[in-house]
């Protein structure tokens, strides 16, 4: 029995399958394009194997999970001897493979499935393929170049993605480049205002909340703006953006990280790794707070992964890549249940 904790309307906890329709049993992808995404895969192994990256495996199940407020977990229960009372679907690999760079494993890659609740749509499935890497000796800068590779090689070929250059371009810069203003010192008015001139009304929530609102903006002028040009790369984000992420000294610090667009899409995230178990921790509590406050579950500290920091996490940079998105971006398609198999509603 697997529920979604965050009480999503798409979960279930036990009763009868949804009756299924007529046709429900064929693929939403056509063969082609699963064909295609099996290429596309090859690809990948190839590009890390000429590199010398090795691919590993972790637990899709694990006794803690993601905190950050803005993920959903789904959760469930195991009855063998020794399990904890409750395992979580991991939203990404990322703290199992810490784990393994603090164990010495060097760089490192995996193709996994991936689990967030709440997220069903043209550009989400709850249950997805993310290809996540982590590069020892890398920073965030250096780490763009090698995505930029991997994009150019795994989609070399396909019509839909014609070679074309990859922008980079800051946080700030970008707001500044499409909205002629800068986040850093915009209050939630000048965003509101900002928003208006674009013809755009933000609802009253997200007046009261000017961090949703510069979000907001970003995602409906700044990046489909940015991306009309081709693939860009947003970089050196707000420090209260950080995540995962070292945060780099300046007025205002900004976070060593970056995301990946593709003609409007989120392809990729990306940092240079924290490493700093004590800021680790605060991180976490912090994210553990807001989801208390919010009515959010609150899962439990990972101790494992604040063990392997305390051992040492080598110098490296990270990213999380979406290999279904990488497919829609290679076929030109408008809905990512037309990249897979059986999204949600045909499992």
């Amino acid at each position: 029995m697997v529920r979604g904790v965050s009480g999503s309307s798409l979960a279930w906890a036990g009763g009868p399958a949804p009756a299924a329709g007529p046709g429900d049993w064929l693929p939403s992808a056509s063969l082609e394009a699963l064909r295609a995404r099996a290429g596309i895969l090859r690809r990948i192994r190839g590009f890390f194997d000429a590199r010398g990256v090795w691919e590993v495996e972790t637990p899709l199940l694990a006794a803690a999970t993601a905190t950050d407020p803005a993920l959903a977990s789904l959760e469930t229960r195991c009855t063998a001897p020794g399990a904890p009372a409750v395992l979580y679907l991991q939203t990404s690999p990322e703290h199992a493979m810490k784990r393994l760079l603090a164990a010495g494993s060097g760089s490192i890659y995996q193709i996994t499935r991936a689990f967030r609740d709440g997220e069903a749509g043209r550009l989400h499935n709850p249950e997805f393929t993310l290809l996540e890497w982590y590069r020892v000796g890398f920073d965030e800068h250096a780490l763009m170049e090698e995505v930029e590779a991997l994009v150019r090689e795994a989609l070399a070929g396909f019509r839909a993605f014609p070679p074309r250059p990859f922008r980079r371009v800051g946080y700030r810069e970008a707001f500044r480049e499409t909205l002629g203003l800068d986040p850093a010192r915009a209050d939630a008015r000048a965003l509101a205002r900002a928003a208006r001139a674009e013809g755009l009304e933000p609802a009253g929530d997200l007046v009261r909340d000017r961090a949703a609102l510069e979000a907001w903006l970003l995602g409906c002028v700044v990046v489909p703006r940015l991306s009309g040009a081709g693939p860009v790369f947003v970089h050196a984000w707000p420090a209260e953006q950080a995540a995962l992420a070292r945060v780099r000294p300046g007025a205002p610090p900004t976070a060593a990280r970056f995301e990946l667009f593709v003609d409007g899409l989120e392809l990729a995230n990306g940092y240079h790794e924290l490493a700093d178990p004590h800021e680790q921790r605060l991180r976490i509590e912090r994210d553990r707070r807001h989801r208390r406050a919010a009515g959010l579950p609150v899962p439990p500290v990972d101790g494992r992964l604040l063990a392997a920091l305390e051992a040492g996490l080598p110098d490296c940079a990270g990213v999380a890549l979406g290999v279904d998105r990488l497919v829609m971006v290679a076929l030109g398609l408008g809905d990512i249940r037309a990249a897979m198999a059986f999204p949600l509603e045909r499992a």
